[in-house]
């Protein structure tokens, strides 16, 4: 996971440009603390790009230095990250794909959250994510799942380890309307949910979750993700790999009518 300091470079820029105009201007740092209430050591940090600067500060700043708009023209380049930068390349090419195919082995995949689930898991990231940056995760996250209702349809297909349905995720009732979200997505046609049960898990299936995907002009492309790493992979050999380790993945997981009873059952347990 990124931590707060997802965008240094934006950052620092837009700090150094504070620090240019306000020295242009001829207004001093304690000057431009008092006027923003912030403290010295804040507004300093800012401008070294160490901490991310405030829309306060920006706007505060614009004026003090008569910068008609300069300054504030650098919000939009520091709005948060709508994914963790390793995994850009993969949601990239999953609003392009015509069909989805993936395996989860700890959490209900993010394309099959609700957001109460979505919002525990992000906001609970290591180290920590500021506010902003979660509510931009699960908002991004809520708006990936259109595609499972977009015309023209596409293809899904998730085969989930039970691992993740008795991993406790917040709460009993967040855990509860989030099988039951499940239940309702894989009433869709073009939606299969399999549960790979632990009493017949292929080996495979221990060594971590992965996806593969099908562009519009057929190409299959694999994406294995770590704890801070995402690969995204066209190379024929290595999404062969994937294609054949989900094959048996998914050959050992419960059909859809029995996964189906499968989370109800755990859904009345709760």
């Amino acid at each position: 996971m990124t931590t707060p300091k997802q965008n240094p470079m934006a950052w620092k820029y837009c700090g150094d440009q504070i620090k240019r105009w306000r020295e242009q201007a001829g207004v001093t740092r304690e000057e431009l603390c008092k006027a923003s209430s912030y403290d010295y050591e804040s507004v300093r940090s800012m401008e070294a790009g160490r901490r991310k600067p405030s829309l306060q500060l920006l706007t505060v700043a614009d004026e003090l230095c008569e910068a008609r708009g300069m300054l504030l023209g650098a919000v939009d380049y520091l709005k948060p990250e709508k994914f963790p930068s390793y995994s850009q390349g993969y949601t990239d090419a999953e609003v392009e794909a015509i069909a989805i195919h993936s395996y989860e082995a700890l959490l209900i995949p993010g394309l099959l959250q609700t957001e109460e689930y979505a919002r525990e898991q992000i906001s609970h990231s290591y180290p920590p994510l500021d506010d902003e940056t979660v509510e931009a995760r699960v908002a991004s996250r809520m708006q990936r799942q259109e595609k499972l209702r977009r015309s023209p349809t596409v293809m899904f297909g998730f085969v989930i380890y039970e691992a993740a349905f008795r991993a406790l995720v917040g709460d009993t009732s967040i855990m509860k309307r989030q099988l039951e979200q499940l239940l309702d997505i894989g009433k869709l046609r073009n939606v299969t949910i399999q549960v790979l049960p632990a009493n017949r898990v292929a080996h495979v299936a221990l060594e971590g979750p992965m996806v593969v995907l099908e562009t519009p002009e057929h190409e299959l492309l694999g994406y294995v993700e770590g704890q801070y790493a995402g690969i995204l992979s066209a190379d024929l050999s290595q999404v062969s790999i994937l294609v054949q380790r989900h094959g048996m993945i998914r050959s050992q997981a419960l059909s859809i009518e029995e996964s189906a009873a499968f989370i109800r059952a755990l859904a009345e347990e709760l």
